[in-house]
């Protein structure tokens, strides 16, 4: 359930507001009225309460409903307890996820730790280093020389922005960030305890054993991107790492060197991309897939969770397994592999006396 402490709804919202606000369809006009001070889950509910159910496969959910408006497909309609207010549409969860993001806007866009206006005076701030009017500088954030912060950006408590860094405008640095070697687009999101720009994982054999090769490319992070907590960005070696525009990175996830993903990626937890992996625009990455060294990943793929990618996946298609191949091939040899470990039925013995 939501905490009033931490979540206090932004103001109630009423039924009618909400088909406004999300397309929906009120089935009736009495319930305009119908006051929304909060969002719950279908199982839990309440008074005030706003849930949804997005298929007949929930619809079970139904008869325990207590709520005072559902989002739902119309076919649910009829199965819609008596006094709960429907608003109707085909995108019961983006609806409900739009009025969550409306009425609790403090839940999706981070915000400063500390009531800090400004640059702090327990901030580090290098001579050097230029801070727009109207960014925030909390205390013990450190501000390399050189560096640049736009307006509305909070960089938290324990983050540091190394040398030369530019950080765009209305972003988010959450505490103990580390960025160096990067420039960072507007509106970027990186959360608590990422890495951002160190050197690569990059050695050569040599008589005394491994040595390092040299890093001297950058991390390129474009507009709209959010990369989830104690996430790691390699800078490139000779060229840069580059995170396209609107892409999504969840927690724990490792981009190595030179990886170049396009625009609007998702890349869900303990993804692992070696270096020079390319990503196509609007590629999905479910949790743990790893992608080898020099794969390319064709715009529109998806690849299931727990997937390793050996080879180039072609545009637009749907990957799984370790190796990693066609979802339909996958499926295929798991069917084959049951049926030839499944028990066979034997019919009782005959007695031809």
């Amino acid at each position: 359930m939501t905490d009033p402490v931490f979540f206090a709804p932004k103001r109630p919202y009423t039924a009618a507001e909400i088909a406004d606000l999300t397309g929906a369809r009120l089935v009736s006009e009495a319930d305009a009225g119908v006051q929304i001070t909060g969002i719950a889950s279908a199982t839990d509910g309440g008074p005030g309460r706003l849930v949804y159910i997005d298929g007949k496969r929930s619809a079970g959910m139904m008869k325990r409903l207590q709520a005072a408006a559902i989002l739902c497909p119309a076919e649910l309609a009829a199965d819609v307890p008596p006094g709960i207010a429907q608003l109707l549409t085909p995108t019961p969860q983006k609806a409900f996820a739009l009025v969550g993001r409306t009425l609790y806007p403090g839940s999706v866009l981070p915000s400063r730790w500390t009531e800090t206006n400004g640059v702090s005076p327990a901030a580090y701030v290098a001579d050097t280093a230029r801070i727009e009017p109207g960014a925030i500088i909390e205390a013990g954030a450190s501000v390399g020389p050189g560096a640049a912060v736009g307006s509305g950006t909070v960089v938290s408590p324990a983050a540091v922005i190394g040398p030369g860094c530019r950080i765009g405008r209305d972003g988010y640095i959450g505490p103990g960030v580390t960025i160096q070697c990067a420039l960072i687009g507007n509106r970027v999101t990186i959360h608590q305890g990422a890495a951002i720009g160190q050197d690569g994982f990059g050695f050569v054999a040599g008589p005394n054993g491994a040595e390092r090769i040299p890093h001297v490319g950058r991390v390129i992070i474009q507009d709209d991107v959010e990369i989830g907590a104690n996430s790691t960005v390699d800078r490139g070696t000779l060229n840069d790492t580059v995170i396209g525009e609107g892409t999504k990175i969840d927690n724990l996830v490792q981009i190595a060197h030179n990886v170049v993903t396009g625009r609007h990626c998702l890349i869900a937890g303990h993804c692992g991309l070696s270096g020079s992996v390319t990503l196509g625009d609007g590629v999905m990455l479910g949790g743990r897939v790893g992608i080898a060294d020099h794969v390319k990943v064709g715009a529109g793929a998806q690849v299931a969770a727990s997937s390793g990618v050996m080879h180039d996946v072609p545009p637009g298609e749907r990957w799984a397994g370790l190796p990693a191949r066609p979802v339909r091939e996958f499926f295929r040899e798991v069917a084959a592999i049951r049926s030839l470990i499944k028990p066979k039925k034997h019919g009782g013995d005959r007695d031809d006396g």
